[in-house]
């Protein structure tokens, strides 16, 4: 059915196929590697020595994927080249593409999320945004690329840490490496719930417009 002029701006290619597909298969693999991260998780979950061990935390077997150790570490390494492939793809794009400028947080974006914290949350006035995103979503955004990066080294310092043995020291040794693992994957499970938020605050056309790229901007 063809969009009445009277409801509907000009439509806006807002969201690259690049920056959509890697979306998408980042939040695939994300999702994967959180559940079979939180496997391997429970064959240990210290982050103390092993002898004696002292189990810091009981989680339940519902929240991994796996079935078990062995199976959790494959679909974890597995996914693991999707996730860090997609990363590099994204970062190879927006560079050239100079995409970044709408993604990446500024300094001239920190007055900006006062008034976005107080529109979602206090009930306030929507400031005005003439950008793609705003303050608020920009800084969240620019915190997951920094997670991405954090999981991708302690990542590869976990795996290999006999090779990677001086990174392994620059992190602050093993023990630590695994905690900032971690807590990287604990980021991604603080941002998933407030993106979801966004987007349902700002509605189908914003979540439709990471399918086909177009968002339909509705007229004052």
């Amino acid at each position: 059915m063809p969009v009445q002029s009277s409801q509907f701006a000009n439509a806006v290619y807002e969201h690259p196929y690049i920056v959509r597909l890697c979306h998408w298969l980042t939040a695939i693999s994300l999702s994967i590697m959180v559940g079979s991260g939180i496997e391997i998780f429970r064959a240990f979950p210290s982050f103390g020595t092993k002898i004696p061990e002292r189990d810091i935390v009981d989680v339940p077997s519902w929240f991994g994927l796996g079935g078990w150790l062995g199976g959790a570490l494959q679909l974890h390494f597995a996914f693991m080249w999707i996730f860090a492939g997609t990363g590099l793809l994204y970062v190879v794009y927006q560079i050239p593409s100079r995409n970044y400028r709408q993604v990446l947080f500024a300094p001239a974006d920190f007055r900006g999320i006062w008034p976005m914290l107080r529109h979602y949350f206090l009930f306030g006035p929507k400031p005005q945004i003439n950008q793609s995103y705003n303050s608020l979503q920009k800084l969240a955004y620019t915190t997951t690329i920094f997670l991405g990066g954090v999981s991708l080294v302690t990542g590869i310092a976990l795996y290999k840490p006999v090779q990677f043995a001086g990174l392994v020291r620059l992190l602050g040794g093993f023990r630590l490496v695994r905690l900032e693992h971690f807590m990287a994957m604990l980021g991604f499970l603080t941002f998933i719930p407030g993106h979801l938020i966004m987007v349902a605050i700002h509605g189908w056309n914003n979540f439709a417009s990471m399918l086909s790229g177009w968002r339909l901007r509705q007229q004052d």
